[in-house]
């Protein structure tokens, strides 16, 4: 046990206070777990209206034996939490779906937390760290092994396990989730059996509609049309305006100059287009809701090749090669690196800034970059992607982001929370594993301990580990920030005790071999 973790001159964490965190941490995989018998606690969906008395819907893959199933879950509810919920046949078609509800996963799985009570696809990654961290390997191979349910049964990863989330899927994390799980058990077989759904899930963002042609990157396409459901509930701001109220308002006060506002606004009726709809979506498939990283709101998402996912995709293909190989499925490791070889030539053609030294998104319908500096930038760095070269540009970058509370998603105050003054877990994760990817050790250290001493200062004074922070002002009281999309800042949570956990993790063992 170290007595005192002593980061810098002017940061230090006590052994109580570190073991106060992990000891919370551990704890909330506990209360965030969902299981069958958890099912009418994870039916239950504050993002949607719900009529007092009625049952949670729940419905059931029809590639299921649904009976069987449905049997499953009575032996583990009793018959008050049964009558609760109604069990439904997944219907063959989204528009058939007449009220919204849960979708069944047979195993365990943690959710993020707070309004948040589902299993969500990018967030499982980060969530999957802390597990590991925590010795939880069943835990994370069974959140790897719902993952794949869904691709197998409800056609890709999904957003979240909600109906009214079919249309959409999340950042890929996949491949890199089931490395992480080999790495900790060497179980080959197990490696053998998922690899199938692992290349999947690739296929699903590089073919069209997610595959741009024109530029050979992929784009974040979402299905459905009109206004996302789970937004017209429960997006809603004092006054009881809709986001998508607040947007209209927005777009009849200010003059835009990031894209044509007439693709997404019909000024004459006063109403968003079901184009605008379509980019309201795909920035939900995107993970980043909302951001003005694409145009106010990130409307016009659908006509860029982003460096997220390309990177993302990279990673896959990168991963999906090391599986092959460590299968001895050598033919097959070549036509992967065939496959990444590629995509790095198109990232560099596409997204590398050289005069700014960034890697900015590239908007394929005007054949240009938007230089919207953004934490994604050091995504290719995580990777691996970046040439030495290309990693020092970003590097000399970093004071646009650092901030007091570690780093700023973007040096853009929008009024959306995906932008500054917040700060994400996930975005500064990626960020600082890229700088130490690369030999920036000290920035690394530096970043982390601004972020550790802005968590843990809040942990002791609210007790929770929270969403998103205010990295300006090094606080969890995000809500006069924000004035698009929800407002509130959610407890629990998911990914911010994943990271927090393998940042702690990784700076006990630096001290323990300094």
């Amino acid at each position: 046990m170290i007595s005192q973790v002593s980061t810098s001159t002017d940061i230090t964490f006590s052994a109580e206070q570190i073991k106060a965190v992990r000891t919370h941490i551990k704890e909330m995989w506990k209360t965030l777990s969902r299981d069958r018998s958890h099912i009418l606690e994870a039916a239950k969906d504050s993002k949607l209206d719900h009529k007092p008395g009625s049952c949670w819907p729940v419905y059931i893959s029809g590639r299921e034996k649904v009976e069987e199933v449905e049997q499953s879950i009575r032996e583990v509810m009793s018959d008050e939490e049964f009558r609760q919920i109604e069990v439904r046949v997944l219907p063959l078609e989204i528009e058939q779906i007449s009220e919204h509800g849960l979708l069944y996963l047979p195993g365990d799985y943690v959710v993020p937390g707070g309004r948040f009570n589902e299993l969500y696809g990018w967030d499982s990654y980060f969530i999957q760290l802390g597990l590991l961290v925590d010795g939880e390997i069943e835990k994370a191979k069974s959140l790897v092994a719902q993952l794949i349910y869904e691709i197998e049964h409800y056609g890709t990863i999904l957003n979240a396990n909600r109906t009214y989330m079919l249309t959409r899927s999340q950042p890929p994390f996949l491949s890199q989730m089931v490395l992480d799980i080999f790495h900790c058990t060497q179980d080959h077989e197990w490696l053998r059996s998922v690899l199938a759904a692992v290349q999947n899930h690739y296929f699903y963002w590089t073919v069209p509609p997610h595959l741009n042609q024109t530029t050979g990157l992929s784009h974040y396409h979402a299905f459905g049309e009109g206004p996302a459901p789970e937004v017209l509930a429960s997006e809603r701001d004092e006054a009881g305006r809709t986001h998508y109220d607040r947007v209209k308002n927005y777009y009849r006060k200010f003059k835009i100059e990031d894209y044509d506002i007439n693709l997404y606004y019909d000024r004459d009726n006063d109403c968003l287009t079901p184009l605008f709809y379509k980019g309201d979506r795909t920035m939900r498939e995107s993970g980043l809701d909302p951001t003005n990283r694409f145009g106010p709101f990130s409307a016009d998402i659908i006509h860029y090749a982003p460096v997220c996912l390309n990177v993302l995709l990279y990673k896959m293909e990168q991963d999906i090669i090391e599986i092959n190989n460590i299968l001895g499925y050598k033919d097959a490791a070549r036509y992967w690196e065939n496959h990444a070889a590629r995509r790095r030539e198109l990232v560099d053609q596409f997204l590398w800034d050289e005069e700014a030294g960034l890697y900015f998104d590239y908007n394929f319908r005007t054949s240009s970059r938007r230089c919207y500096e953004y934490l994604s930038t050091f995504y290719p760095l995580w990777a691996g992607m970046a040439s030495e070269q290309q990693a020092k540009r970003v590097m000399e970058n970093l004071h646009k982001f650092e901030a007091p509370g570690g780093l700023l998603v973007s040096n853009h105050v929008s009024g959306n929370q995906w932008d500054a003054p917040l700060g994400w877990a996930p975005l500064f994760y990626l960020a600082v594993e890229g700088m130490r990817r690369y030999g920036y050790h000290e920035d690394a250290d530096r970043v982390t301990r601004k972020f550790l001493k802005m968590v843990i200062q809040e942990f002791e004074e609210t007790g929770h580990l929270w969403e998103k922070y205010d990295v300006e002002n090094c606080a969890s009281d995000v809500s006069g920030e924000i004035h698009f999309g929800y407002s509130s800042n959610e407890v629990g949570f998911g990914w911010t005790n994943g990271v927090v956990a393998a940042l702690l993790d990784r700076m006990e063992k630096n001290t323990a071999q300094s």
